[in-house]
């Protein structure tokens, strides 16, 4: 058995790598694209919440909002410290995609990636004011916390102890999400209303960022101990989440 063989096989059984010295070329080749899209959809969810802070309807919220920006700029820049390990130009990353451009509202694109842009394809699509950011926000936070929950345990240590402390804090952005959309809701039928728009527009891009479940890809990772749970398994976790959500705001 070769050594890349043996380590994989090692990797199969639940081993865990904390150097990039004896990563394989191929499990590297995926760590980094587990990693890119982490970074880049922090980086580009951040730049799109930021245009919206001035439209939070009280210091509160504007509080809110800042302080999920900051802490996603945070988050990418821990992981992107990891890639560096592993030869990324971190000093030019941050510069190579326009994080705060987006697409046309109804534009429909898939699964398709983006001239290398990494970010998951939720964060192509415009937000549309304040109701809109918060609605998104949520849905987007629980798919976040139930994504990095299955990340935390991945092989390469070091990444995983990054997503373990990285969790806490995108689960007080769900919060803090959720929060202020009951406060939405409470304040007419026209906000629930909103809300319900903003909901129907979101969830099926959401639920995009799970992948397929027949996803090809599944498989390896599992192998490489990348990943653990199906893409379908952490679909219908999170629309068990978000319906749980939602019955409060139209409670």
């Amino acid at each position: 058995m070769s050594e890349d063989a043996a380590i994989l096989d090692y990797l199969a059984k639940g081993g865990k790598l904390t150097s990039p010295d004896n990563a394989p070329s191929r499990y590297r080749a995926e760590l980094m694209r587990v990693m890119a899209s982490f970074v880049d959809s922090e980086l580009a969810g951040a730049a799109g919440f930021a245009d919206l802070i001035n439209e939070a309807p009280g210091i509160g919220e504007k509080t809110a909002a800042a302080r999920i920006v900051l802490e996603k700029i945070d988050h990418a820049v821990r992981v992107l410290d990891i890639m560096g390990e592993f030869g990324a130009n971190i000093a030019r990353y941050q510069s190579v995609h326009p994080w705060a451009s987006r697409i046309g509202r109804h534009e429909d694109i898939g699964a398709t990636r983006r001239e290398g842009d990494m970010r998951l394809n939720v964060f192509h699509y415009p937000l549309e004011g304040w109701t809109d950011a918060v609605t998104m926000n949520v849905l987007m936070g629980r798919a976040t916390v139930i994504q990095l929950t299955e990340l935390a345990r991945c092989s390469y240590q070091p990444l995983a102890e990054a997503f373990q402390s990285i969790l806490p804090e995108e689960a007080r952005h769900a919060e803090l999400g959720e929060e202020g959309l009951l406060r939405l809701a409470a304040s007419g039928v026209g906000a629930k209303k909103a809300i319900r728009e903003s909901v129907d527009y979101w969830r099926p891009r959401v639920a995009a960022s799970f992948g397929g479940a027949d996803s090809p890809r599944f498989a390896m990772l599992k192998r490489f101990g990348l990943r653990h749970n199906p893409n379908d398994a952490l679909l219908t976790e999170w629309s068990a989440s978000v319906d749980q959500c939602l019955s409060k705001i139209d409670a």
